[in-house]
């Protein structure tokens, strides 16, 4: 699976950020840190965005300084994604878990299952998206992952961050 990650934070100076190659990250602590030292002594956010494969959008959040404690905060747009994705399965464990113990209604020939999403719906409410726009832009239909995220980025402020990361 080919993936987008986007490791952006809130600094005194406004919002920086970095293309993530999430291959050598080997757990979720592992990845707060990683964030968490993009905001430096600052209290962030710092936000990883991931776009797999235009099927799903994550978002993982971290608040704090490089010494902040404060829990990661995970949403994932379709729980189905732990499934096929390493990176997605690193960011949600739990729902790993619960996936198992779930029932295979979504098998019909010819019919894409509903998305479930996954996780803290809240995760960018103080950015500009409530957990209810969240939800409706994941479900919005024809509306990629790449969308998504350029759609919580303009709410945030930080849409010429995550633009020029797509470029390169």
């Amino acid at each position: 699976m080919s993936y987008f990650a986007a490791a952006l934070a809130r600094t005194e100076g406004g919002w920086t950020g970095v293309e993530l190659d999430l291959s050598d990250v080997e757990d979720l602590d592992e990845l707060a840190d990683t964030l968490r030292d993009l905001t430096g002594d600052g209290p962030g956010p710092a936000l990883l965005l991931l776009e797999e494969d235009d099927e799903h959008v994550a978002v993982v959040r971290v608040d704090g300084g490089a010494g902040s404690l404060a829990e990661p905060r995970v949403f994932l747009s379709d729980r189905r994604a732990v499934q096929a994705s390493d990176v997605a399965r690193m960011l949600w464990e739990e729902a790993e878990a619960e996936d198992e113990s779930g029932d295979d209604e979504d098998d019909d020939e010819g019919v894409r299952p509903i998305a479930e999403p996954v996780g803290d719906t809240a995760v960018l409410a103080d950015l500009g998206t409530p957990a209810d726009v969240l939800l409706g832009l994941c479900a919005e239909e024809g509306l990629l992952p790449a969308d998504v995220l350029t759609a919580v980025c303009e709410r945030a402020g930080c849409d010429d961050v995550l633009e020029r990361l797509r470029e390169g």
